[in-house]
């Protein structure tokens, strides 16, 4: 029996646990190394089938541009997959925009797994992959669908093993247009590229979730391992970059900056320091128009099996 909606599709958030920049191609494009993890913070997509190849979107809370990535996704695949089906896709923002957690390319992989699904394609990840890669550079983690040590231009992805870890995520009001930070003259493009428990490679083709799991020592993370190099240009153009970086600093004794920013995190220790900190269920005191929330990283994306 065909389906004829999905109703409460979950787009998790990301964070870079660090983000270096080790090279830069001929074409401008900047070749990156980072830890990309999944967090329980999400937007929410409902998804109802059409019959005369319509795609609609349909904002639930904030207006969104009127073609976004969502739509994209869906025009992509279903111009790939010659589908005659169309669909409405109604979407309900509770991640903050521009903070460098992958929002919008987050909601554009959901909309990629949950058509194919609906339209009853069921193709594999690896031919999704590809669509994936044409939206935007953060996309094809986020239908890659695990924690993953991810290079090049985010193509190249390597699926990690990582113990549950608990962090304090802040977004001031500023956000950082990425263009921004990528031309700053301040950033930094010759960091010496790394290799985690001796046994990452750059991966020749995109990987496959199903791949064997690098583990990683939670030693290293917890020393807070690496940096961002898009951190200080960043900060040189956005003072709130800053400023929530010494507020998150001084609860938790660390903090850096994820993506692009403006969003910033620290690693959380035990319920104990969490409960004195962020009291009422975890609802911080923050500055008048800075959002935030503590999240837990997650081991996969919800909705990983719905790609073979």
């Amino acid at each position: 029996m065909s389906l004829l909606a999905l109703y409460d599709l979950q787009a998790p958030a990301k964070l870079n646990l660090f983000l270096h920049v080790v090279g830069r191609r001929a074409d401008g494009y900047h070749l990156l190394e980072s830890l990309f993890i999944l967090i329980d913070w999400s937007d929410t997509l409902h998804l109802e089938r059409r019959s005369d190849g319509l795609l609609q979107r349909h904002d639930l809370t904030e207006t969104l541009p009127a073609d976004d990535l969502c739509l994209r996704a869906a025009r992509v695949l279903q111009t790939a997959s010659g589908t005659t089906l169309g669909a409405d896709v109604s979407i309900a923002k509770h991640l903050p925009s521009g903070a460098g957690m992958g929002g919008g390319s987050s909601d554009a992989a959901t909309v990629l797994l949950g058509l194919n699904r609906l339209w009853g394609l069921n193709w594999p990840r690896q031919r999704l992959l590809p669509l994936a890669q044409s939206l935007g550079a953060d996309v094809p983690f986020f239908v890659f669908g695990r924690p993953s040590f991810v290079q090049g231009i985010g193509e190249q992805m390597t699926p990690v093993e990582l113990e549950p870890q608990r962090f304090a995520v802040v977004k001031p009001h500023a956000s950082i247009p990425t263009a921004s930070i990528f031309g700053s003259p301040m950033l930094r493009r010759d960091t010496a590229s790394v290799i985690l428990m001796g046994s990452i490679e750059s991966a020749a083709n995109l990987a496959t979730p199903e791949r064997e799991a690098t583990k990683i020592p939670a030693a290293c993370l917890a020393g807070g391992f690496g940096h961002n190099d898009l951190q200080l240009p960043a900060e040189a153009v956005c003072s709130e970059v800053r400023e929530a970086c010494s507020w998150l600093q001084a609860q938790f004794g660390n903090s850096r900056m994820t993506g692009s920013g403006s969003a910033v995190f620290s690693r959380v220790g035990s319920d104990e320091l969490v409960s004195s900190t962020w009291p009422q269920d975890g609802a911080p005191a923050l500055p008048c128009g800075w959002v935030g929330r503590l999240c837990r990283s997650l081991p996969e994306h919800p909705l990983l099996g719905w790609a073979s």
